[in-house]
């Protein structure tokens, strides 16, 4: 009962009724196959980025150990374990990406933005930092802002895509 109570305390009646979603995709005795989904609206929830108690309380509602989805929160690197800005900015910096100026990439973000990747900027509006593949290596270099992917990037695209963000 007590786990159910903390659960219920740090996920809310929104986030519980789209895990519940997720949950019902599959067997009754495969609940915990909803982890990542989980995880995902745990984090919208809070803005995004998870803490343990939200782990743990992500944990709590789908009946699994703790460990079991802290190596999945631990693992990808679209789960965020520290504040983020408004606006979080990852680059591919993988081989294709390599080759076609990621590095450029990381600099140009680095200066414009005034915070090493991980950091959030003052105002709280940009983070970013380097992930691996996002699939869209035949247009590299490559990053995503939120949910929308910008590539074939330059220094001109990236200010003008971060100048038109709110």
């Amino acid at each position: 009962m007590a786990a159910q109570n903390t659960s219920q305390a740090l996920l809310n009646d929104a986030s519980r009724a789209d895990i519940d979603r997720w949950v019902a995709k599959y067997p009754p005795e495969q609940k915990q196959s909803a982890v990542m989904a989980a995880l995902r609206i745990a984090q919208e929830q809070n803005g995004g980025h998870l803490t343990r108690e939200l782990m743990d309380a992500v944990a709590e509602y789908l009946e699994m150990a703790p460990i079991a989805v802290y190596e999945v929160a631990t693992f990808y690197s679209m789960y965020e374990h520290k504040p983020v800005g408004k606006h979080k900015i990852c680059v591919c910096t993988n081989i294709s990406c390599l080759l076609r100026g990621s590095e450029e990439v990381m600099d140009h973000l680095e200066k414009k933005l005034g915070v090493k990747p991980g950091e959030v900027t003052a105002d709280g509006k940009f983070s970013f930092k380097e992930v691996e593949c996002l699939g869209a290596c035949g247009h590299a270099p490559m990053m995503s802002v939120g949910t929308e992917y910008h590539e074939n990037l330059t220094g001109e695209k990236i200010d003008a895509i971060l100048d038109g963000l709110e």
